[in-house]
């Protein structure tokens, strides 16, 4: 009975991890990941149906899975650890960038303090509820979407390093949602098997980022203005943190016709706006990729995912002596946002991934 740590955040996905685990006769302890940043509210987010991943009602439901299948279960304070992510989250929109705190999550902190905690007692595995897919490759274990396309999470997963992946699994990766929520019902366990799913950022429980960002970098609430491409000023706002790349709603501005934010220029808290089809680009250059297969020694062919939602496109990525790359799309693509992650496939397989530093025209 191989030992595994499983990450257990008190939702439906990790909780029928642990019962497809102990069905797969594996000997399972559970870990529930204490960041201290969202107990307050929490019940709050409860009533309106939304689901967090660490508060203390959270932990309450992992502990009850974990007591009714009879799984070791333990809850480690990573408050320290999960305050540098929020503020690199801070630290991003205070630079005119958009962070993805769930890829930098999952790189820093589950997949790598996950693995020492696994390791210190023994364990050859460790497992998350993510919807994604360890599969066996000619050159060893690959990352693989989840099969269900509606759930796949393997976009946020790119940052995992290679050496873990032959001590990774995901036990949900090869079912749908609706089985997954069958498997939690079978195992009677009530509260669970209908918890809906997380929504929001875990640590903007409000939806409004902006608090967390001023809170923790209270200098990015400057005044600055909006302009369009020729700088003609079409108004004010009170911070660059209020706005992404290809934003339409929310800019406060009145233009007579439909505005994009194109720009956001920190030096001097500008926020430049324009149409539509500025926004489309040729490519992107991305930093610290991070590459689940040997390093291409010139370019390859790839799909390229430049946001959650964003339907991966063909294209061509080189790597750069930095340790970057530089990605060509085959069809210039919308919104290409600094901040946000890229990770690129070759079908289901997750080649690698990294940090969008910017857009490429022409």
């Amino acid at each position: 009975m191989p030992r595994v740590v499983l990450a257990m955040s008190g939702g439906v996905d990790s909780s029928a991890s642990a019962v497809l685990l102990k069905r797969q006769g594996y000997d399972v302890v559970g870990l529930f990941m204490r960041t201290g940043v969202h107990d307050h509210g929490a019940a709050d987010a409860r009533r309106e149906n939304k689901k967090g991943c660490c508060s203390a009602i959270d932990a309450g439901d992992a502990r009850r899975v974990a007591d009714r299948l009879d799984v070791p279960f333990y809850a480690l304070d990573f408050e320290a650890e999960f305050g540098k992510i929020i503020d690199y989250f801070a630290d991003e929109y205070a630079r005119g960038r958009t962070p993805n705190p769930c890829v930098v999550c999952n790189t820093w902190l589950k997949f790598g303090q996950l693995w020492t905690f696994a390791k210190q007692l023994g364990a050859e595995f460790i497992a998350t509820g993510h919807y994604a897919r360890v599969v066996a490759g000619p050159d060893g274990p690959e990352l693989h979407r989840g099969l269900d396309p509606e759930k796949d999470q393997s976009y946020v997963l790119h940052g995992i390093k290679r050496e873990v992946l032959p001590h990774l699994l995901f036990p949900v990766g090869g079912f749908t949602k609706a089985e997954i929520r069958a498997v939690a019902r079978e195992a009677a366990l009530v509260g669970v098997a209908e918890k809906p799913d997380s929504v929001e950022i875990c640590f903007v429980p409000s939806g409004n980022h902006t608090d967390v960002v001023r809170s923790r970098r209270p200098e990015v609430a400057t005044a600055g203005v909006i302009v369009e491409r020729d700088g003609s000023v079409l108004g004010e706002h009170d911070g660059i943190d209020r706005f992404t790349i290809g934003q339409r709603k929310g800019l406060g501005v009145a233009a007579g016709k439909k505005r994009f934010v194109l720009e956001i220029l920190p030096g001097t808290n500008t926020v430049v706006v324009g149409d539509p089809e500025e926004l489309l680009a040729t490519g992107l250059i991305a930093s610290r990729i991070n590459w689940l297969t040997d390093v291409p020694t010139g370019p390859l062919r790839c799909e390229a995912k430049i946001r959650y939602r964003h339907a991966a496109v063909p294209a061509t990525a080189t790597p750069t002596p930095d340790g970057g790359a530089e990605v060509r799309f085959d069809a210039p693509q919308t919104a290409v946002t600094p901040g946000q992650a890229v990770t690129l496939y070759s079908g289901p397989r997750v080649l690698g991934g990294g940090w969008i530093e910017a857009a490429a025209r022409g």
